[in-house]
């Protein structure tokens, strides 16, 4: 599987990589091309979820069909776990993993792959960048990412392409 011109992907690329995701971890021990897969898909992940909350204003986006249950389980987990700005240990750290642990294993069977990786960016109103991205699972994006939405933290990203954009028209015009 050879990446295109600016790192795009074929379909038959596309095809293959999520057959060879679908495969049990035990199945790949530590391959790198295995590792590259996870990471093009990650990045390939982030890059669309850039473009969205830029293109559409957040507080109207619904991610997945349980939005208001990982919302409201999410809110009632970690009331006080600030988002706009994440700490990684608030993520990464060993009570932190004690208490994200159950929240996630409750989205088991609701949320497709709530368990693979996915970047985060730690400060919502910056974008992915290697100083601003953390490793997370799905649902603890999905998590993050729909109380950000809800409670107009990425409003800031939308604002910004929003006037970008108007600012371009206005010079083009």
């Amino acid at each position: 599987m050879a990446a295109r011109a600016g790192g795009a992907l074929s379909a038959a690329d596309v095809r293959e990589a999520a057959a060879a995701l679908s495969l049990p971890a035990e199945a790949f021990g530590n391959d790198p091309a295995v590792e590259m897969l996870w990471a093009m898909k990650a990045h390939q992940h982030a890059e669309v979820y850039e473009n969205l909350i830029s293109a559409v204003d957040p507080k109207y986006l619904k991610l997945t069909k349980a939005d208001d249950q990982i919302y409201t389980e999410f809110r009632k987990n970690f009331k006080d776990l600030k988002i706009d700005v994440l700490d990684p240990e608030d993520l990464k750290s060993e009570p932190a993993k004690e208490k994200w642990r159950p929240f996630c294993l409750q989205f088991d069977g609701v949320v497709e792959d709530f368990n693979y990786g996915t970047l985060l960016r730690l400060d919502c109103s910056k974008g992915y960048t290697e100083e601003n991205t953390v490793f997370a699972t799905r649902i603890q994006f999905f998590a993050i990412e729909i109380a950000r939405n809800r409670e107009g933290n990425n409003s800031v990203v939308y604002n910004r392409a929003k006037e970008a954009s108007s600012s371009q028209e206005v010079s083009s015009g």
